[in-house]
């Protein structure tokens, strides 16, 4: 795992999207100056995207055909479909860039056929690396040298710890967990907000109380060795409140039934996107 931050680096870099994903990686990168804001290219067609980026003191493009003749990294934040239709246009940066793509479904096999055999590695973030509180799952394709691959690793470690797999498989799981993960998160805070309101809560009082209670748990997890589940039962006293609302979670293993569909209909919907391409 990749956790420290480096310093400023002179790699020229282009970000191809600047959407929801790609601003907050530009986000995460350029706060932890990890990159030299005058090193970055973004091309992102749409304007109020386009605007938002060049705020952060970058170098934006319309169009690639406007972009310098040399670059080190280009990563790929779009979605496979529009990687698909664009990728072949940066074939020109292959000979001394390496290629990111933090798509999910697209393998190197078909990231390479796209790219003329580029050095790819694949990447899958989340949405918390904008404020360094992510994570990220990197592979890397065929060529790629560790030198490489370190340099792709301490970059997206600005956003929050990164992990090396070894198996390309790994990404379409790490996908339903991580990379889909804060949706679920979000959804289940915006349940149990509406829950607080039905109680009697205050709405601003129950939107600070999910956030706060969230936020500490997840916290208290990360700095504890102890298991999730031993952290359930250290909360749960019997006979209390917990315990009351927990029989209707863990009854007949509802909730978990429902994870598991959850997470195994990410985890299909990724290995489709790339029988798809």
């Amino acid at each position: 795992m990749v956790g420290k931050v480096p310093s400023a680096v002179a790699d020229r870099l282009i970000l191809v999207g600047c959407g929801n994903m790609g601003y907050a990686l530009l986000s995460g990168w350029l706060g932890s100056k990890a990159l030299d804001p005058r090193n970055v290219h973004v091309v992102e067609p749409l304007a109020d995207l386009r605007e938002r980026a060049a705020r952060l003191g970058i170098k934006v493009h319309e169009t690639p055909e406007s972009l310098p003749d040399q670059a080190d990294l280009v990563v790929f934040a779009l979605k496979p479909q529009a990687i698909t239709a664009e990728s072949p246009i940066y074939r020109r940066f292959s000979e001394q860039a390496i290629f990111v793509s933090i798509a999910a479904g697209l393998t190197i096999r078909d990231l390479r056929t796209l790219l003329g055999k580029a050095r790819v590695i694949r990447a899958m973030p989340n949405t918390p690396t904008a404020i360094g509180k992510g994570s990220t799952v990197v592979f890397p394709g065929d060529g790629v040298q560790e030198l490489n691959l370190n340099r792709v690793a301490s970059l997206f470690a600005a956003g929050g710890p990164v992990h090396k797999v070894d198996n390309e498989s790994v990404l379409d799981a790490a996908t339903a967990i991580s990379g889909s993960g804060p949706a679920y998160i979000f959804y289940f805070m915006e349940c149990l907000t509406i829950a607080a309101h039905e109680l009697g809560l205050p709405e601003e009082l129950a939107i600070k109380l999910v956030k706060e209670t969230v936020y500490g748990a997840g916290a208290l997890a990360l700095q504890t060795e102890s298991e999730p589940a031993q952290l359930r039962r250290q909360v749960t006293s019997a006979n209390g409140t917990t315990e009351a609302a927990l029989s209707l979670l863990t009854a007949e293993d509802k909730l978990l039934c429902l994870i598991r569909r959850t997470t195994k209909a990410a985890f299909d919907r990724s290995k489709s996107l790339s029988a798809n391409a």
